[in-house]
């Protein structure tokens, strides 16, 4: 596993599309086209950070959204570091219930997908103490009304299940800066409501550089590489969410695939079509069929026709069961073995600490706080 830190961009690239200030929606397209050029030239030069809650099973609005993107950058020859951001998950909860379990579900979605252990790192929060110290020295570098303003964070906080919200909720963007910062990642997938958070990021990267570097870079200021990922509505037609029950999870088998769609929300108009602002949740099951046939959700409207609804449904559960074949067959392969997959996150973990624990030594030496 290649450890070392990934190389610094040349000026010129650095000058195309590089937003000067913050990182607005506009310019992250932007930056974002530039970025997959780059990388299809020299994946080598890149190092990913990504990751994922472990508060239930992971789905299909996850594996379109995120996951396969994961996967083909780690195919392209990118260095990915997946975390599994136990900690976070008392940023909006009390406690963490059955952590263990879900940490190892997990682990098994990602080798059921493809993410593969050799090549890429998959760790936990806790499991890495070097990290969550950067903490300390990234909140000095940012003030309470930067971190008030922090739309993401206000959004979050306006969804809390708990009635009063915690410290760790107001400073979870430092905290994402820590997971990002701590292997010096240049490149992290984003969502455009996620944008907020990488800006933190890029300014606590200047601010620790500029204060502490002496002229030198201590961080890069990582890019977004913004994510175009489709939207796919849960079975009740509201956003799909683990907490919901509305959700096709990749541990789904074909029987409870097809009760799912089969319950799934639609509406009275019998001809079938690709309408996504007034034909929501058709819409919604004629993208996932599409996605998972590699065609476009026009072409399978028009197959449908006026056939209705029972028929998209039909043509939905198919499709899902079958692409999401050889994905089940490789979890349940995984599955029998536990052992090994707490094997793979002892290995991650492992990885992990001794790359935050060199960026720990370093921001130490930086800050003459070496005894």
């Amino acid at each position: 596993m290649n450890t070392a830190v990934p190389r610094t961009e040349d000026a010129g690239d650095i000058a195309r599309a590089r937003p000067a200030d913050a990182l607005g929606t506009s310019a992250a397209q932007a930056r974002s086209a530039v970025l997959e050029e780059l990388i299809r030239k020299d994946p080598g030069r890149f190092r990913v950070l990504t990751g994922d809650r472990p508060t239930g099973r992971l789905h299909l609005g996850h594996y379109f959204g995120t996951l396969h993107n994961r996967v083909r950058l780690q195919e392209l020859g990118v260095e990915l570091f997946v975390i599994i951001a136990d900690y976070q998950v008392l940023t909006d909860r009390d406690v963490a219930d059955n952590l263990l379990q879900h940490v190892e579900e997990l682990v098994l979605d990602y080798l059921a997908i493809g993410v593969d252990p050799a090549r890429s790192t998959i760790f936990t929060h806790g499991a890495v103490p070097a990290l969550n110290q950067l903490m300390l020295p990234f909140l000095s570098l940012v003030s309470v009304s930067e971190l008030n303003r922090n739309p993401t964070v206000k959004d979050e906080i306006a969804h809390s299940r708990q009635s009063a919200v915690s410290g760790l909720m107001f400073t979870y963007p430092v905290h994402q800066a820590a997971d990002i910062l701590f292997c010096k990642a240049n490149l992290v997938p984003v969502g455009q409501d996620q944008l907020p958070h990488l800006e933190l990021t890029r300014t606590i990267a200047r601010r620790f550089n500029d204060r502490y570097g002496a002229g030198s870079t201590v961080f890069p200021q990582p890019d977004a590489l913004l994510s175009s990922a489709p939207l796919l509505l849960g079975t009740d037609g509201t956003k799909m969410s683990k907490s919901r029950n509305n959700a096709i999870t990749l541990a789904a088998t074909a029987d409870e695939t097809a009760r799912l769609v089969k319950g799934a929300k639609t509406d009275s108009e019998r001809h079938i079509s690709y309408d996504p602002v007034t034909r929501p949740e058709v819409s919604s099951l004629l993208l996932l069929a599409a996605l998972c046939q590699g065609r476009s959700p026009e072409q399978v409207a028009a197959e449908i026709g006026s056939a209705g609804a029972a028929v998209l449904k039909k043509v939905v559960t198919e499709s899902v069961n079958e692409y999401l074949a050889p994905v089940r067959v490789r979890r349940a392969e995984y599955g029998r073995d536990r052992a090994h997959l707490r094997a793979v996150l002892s290995e991650g973990n492992e990885r992990a600490r001794a790359v935050a624990d060199a960026t720990l030594a370093e921001v130490r030496a930086a800050m003459n706080t070496c005894y």
